[in-house]
């Protein structure tokens, strides 16, 4: 096997332009995913079952079906669900959000079920209203709990925000795709690609533990 980067050394930074586009859809995505894996997370500990019922059979269909269905689903029928057809960046952001969102609120639900249940009990005995409860008490601490594996699913997002490339997205995958097409060799750009990837993957991991080594001091 003869490699040769030559050609693409030229396209390296049209295909880095690609990783602007990347992390805006996984920051709006993943800002999504946490606020409604939160609501979802406390409609599921909900006293009402009506509510906790909803929330899990949402989640047990977008854990359960591949991302890349709901992506095409979202944005190929845009025109029958909404009447018009949705730009591939929101539908990119809205499948990613929706599907991040199902996974975080087990994660959140989890990290809520994890906290001493004595510290609800005595928010309850000082008479503390339910939302100021969670808001003040019980989330703060289920964060300090999570942060790795919430950390875990902005990396898995970060990767899985390659399949955008399937509806025209202009991302990393997309412009490495057209550089192989115009040098007519894919291998070398998809390999640019990979480690585009592998560098944000590494720098988000690092930022992490950094993260949770700050809130472990500030115990």
């Amino acid at each position: 096997m003869h490699l040769n980067f030559t050609p693409f050394i030229p396209s390296i930074p049209y295909i880095l332009q690609g990783v602007v586009v990347t992390l805006q859809i996984v920051v709006v995505a993943a800002i999504l995913g946490l606020i409604l894996g939160t609501i979802l997370a406390l409609c599921k500990i909900s006293s009402v079952k009506v509510i906790g019922t909803i929330a899990n059979a949402y989640t047990s269909i977008f854990r359960g079906t591949p991302m890349v269905l709901q992506l095409m689903m979202i944005y190929f029928g845009s025109p029958e669900i909404f009447g018009y057809q949705m730009a591939p960046y929101t539908a990119a952001i809205l499948s990613f959000g929706l599907n991040s969102g199902a996974y975080v609120s087990e994660i959140i639900r989890a990290g809520i079920l994890a906290v001493d249940k004595g510290q609800r009990e005595a928010a309850v005995a000082l008479g503390v209203p339910y939302r100021k409860m969670m808001w003040d008490i019980i989330l703060p601490q289920a964060l300090k709990n999570i942060l790795p594996a919430v950390m875990n699913e902005l990396i898995t997002l970060t990767k899985e925000s390659a399949i955008v490339t399937t509806i025209g997205v202009m991302d990393i995958m997309r412009r490495s795709y057209q550089v192989g097409s115009d040098n007519y060799s894919f291998f070398e750009p998809l390999l640019i690609a990979g480690v585009i990837y592998y560098l944000m993957v590494m720098v988000l991991s690092f930022c992490g533990k950094v993260l949770e080594g700050r809130m472990r001091r500030s115990d």
